[in-house]
């Protein structure tokens, strides 16, 4: 049924040339780079938009207004692209980030920039899953592995780039610029998939859009996220306000469990949900990105408090975990066509992250710079290769119409999880005595012993256990392909 599916859809679409293929390609991942950038590129630049604006006390939700719209609109994204086809909506997502990039670059007070970054994240957070998508429409799953890497380098270059920039633009030219850079880079992706996006077919055009569960997914998701972000920080977790925001959200999750047992076309179809692929790939995501984020925002202030860096230095000594990371998704995605089971890149992966986050914690007391860089380049190694895996594994699992949502619950749960990952650890943190905020942001800390950093360490770990068990339940699909034979098999 699934090959019928594509196949039909294929027939149905013109040809589209190798050339407009990079070309779409290449203009989507720019469009993800503008959301992928955006939310590196702002933290250099909050104390001088502090000084400009005043409020400084409203200052965390300028990221938060970001995550919260992002967040919460991905799956949306996916099923809308699905019904009307992804040139428009990718069109839609750009135009709206845009919009918001204007408003927050023209923002006179500190509400206005809030309001335009929320505006810029319900936009970014269609361009995460349509990229991802419009690839998955473009190259069939066996070859589409290696474009995985891809998407993981538009990552690395967002977060290495990202801070630099803002921090040139805030400290030498104008704030503003961080939010006016993204209008030429977002236009020229828009000429660059204009033509070539047209060819792509719609395959359920005659869908519908279920508001109601659209509506109660956002709330869900914006409650669930406020706590995420407050707990630990704004708000001790088991304050009135942190327990009463997860009670809230638990009941709209309620319902929106109930809208999609109930509606006609629910947002989110049940044959997507009830695939065990689907499940498993979108879960190993998720617990991957809780490690993987969670470890990234403690792993500057270890470097900082344990082994002695300065900011700087410890930013540049993140470069082994973020370049580690794409290492391993191209290495994995260049190695998924030439495997039957396939799954075993990642299960080997994840075991080397968990080693080495094992060792690591055993260490974190007395170890040099270089066992450190070695160890978290290992982890970013180890966890990169599942990147690939999961993504080609839930897009193999279904059929062309429902692509799209299949790739935004896919890019809402690894989202949703690197969330929930900083405030697992920031827990983690604070009950071992470590003197933080939940986003980790606080230096120069004075700490008697590295037992907070122990802790962080092997909590990480053991999320990764739990990725490495799903990984190893989830049920292997062949890989479809263009020709059967085209990647030969090197392995069994």
């Amino acid at each position: 049924m699934d090959q019928t599916v594509e196949n039909q859809a294929t027939k149905a679409s013109p040809l589209i040339s190798e050339s407009e293929k990079n070309a779409i390609i290449g203009g989507v991942l720019l469009s993800m780079l503008l959301a992928a950038l955006d939310q590196t590129i702002v933290a250099p630049a909050l104390p001088t938009i502090a000084r400009a604006l005043g409020h400084a006390e409203y200052l965390p939700w300028i990221v938060t207004a970001y995550l919260l719209t992002a967040t919460a609109m991905a799956p949306l994204y996916g099923k809308i692209s699905d019904v009307y086809g992804r040139r428009p909506v990718i069109y839609a997502a750009i135009l709206v980030f845009l919009f918001g990039s204007l408003v927050s670059a023209l923002a006179p007070n500190m509400l206005v920039l809030v309001i335009g970054r929320a505006i810029q994240g319900a936009g970014g957070g269609g361009l995460f899953a349509l990229a991802q998508t419009v690839i998955g429409d473009l190259v069939p799953p066996r070859e589409r592995a290696r474009y995985a890497a891809w998407i993981s380098g538009t990552w690395a270059v967002a977060s290495i780039a990202g801070p630099l920039l803002g921090g040139v633009f805030a400290e030498h030219l104008h704030w503003s610029l961080i939010f006016w850079i993204n209008l030429p880079i977002g236009f020229l992706a828009m000429a660059i998939i204009n033509n070539p996006l047209k060819k792509l077919p719609v395959a359920a055009r005659n869908h519908r859009i279920d508001g109601l569960g659209a509506v109660l997914l956002v709330i869900a998701t914006a409650l669930l996220l406020l706590a995420l972000n407050w707990g630990g920080s704004a708000y001790p977790w088991l304050s009135r306000e942190i327990l009463g925001l997860l009670a809230c959200s638990a009941v709209f999750w309620a319902f929106f469990a109930l809208r999609l047992l109930r509606a006609a076309e629910p947002l989110i179809s049940l044959d997507v949900l009830s695939n065990p692929i689907v499940l498993a790939g979108t879960l190993s995501m998720f617990l991957l990105q809780a490690a993987n984020i969670g470890a990234s925002v403690y792993l500057p202030v270890y470097l900082q408090a344990v082994i002695g860096l300065s900011v700087s230095e410890s930013g540049v000594a993140m470069l082994g975990l973020l370049l580690g990371t794409v290492a391993g998704a191209t290495f994995s995605g260049r190695m998924i066509p030439r495997f039957v089971h396939y799954k075993r890149i990642a299960m080997i992966g994840i075991t080397l992250a968990i080693a080495s986050l094992g060792l690591l914690s055993a260490i974190a007391g007395h170890a040099s710079l270089l066992e450190v860089e070695i160890l978290t380049t290992l982890v970013g190694l180890g966890g990169g290769t599942t990147f690939p895996v999961a993504t080609v594994s839930v897009q193999n699992a279904v059929d062309r119409t429902h692509l799209g949502v299949a790739t935004g619950v896919l890019t809402f749960l690894r989202t949703l999880g690197g969330a929930l990952g900083v405030a697992m650890l920031g827990a983690v943190a604070l009950g071992y005595g470590l003197p933080l905020s939940a986003e980790g942001s606080q230096t120069h800390i004075q700490l008697a012993s590295a037992l907070p950093f122990v802790m962080i360490f092997l909590t990480a770990g053991v999320t990764l256990v739990l990725g490495l068990i799903v990984i190893f339940l989830m049920p292997e699909k062949p890989l479809r392909g263009r020709d059967e034979h085209a990647a030969p098999v090197l392995a069994e």
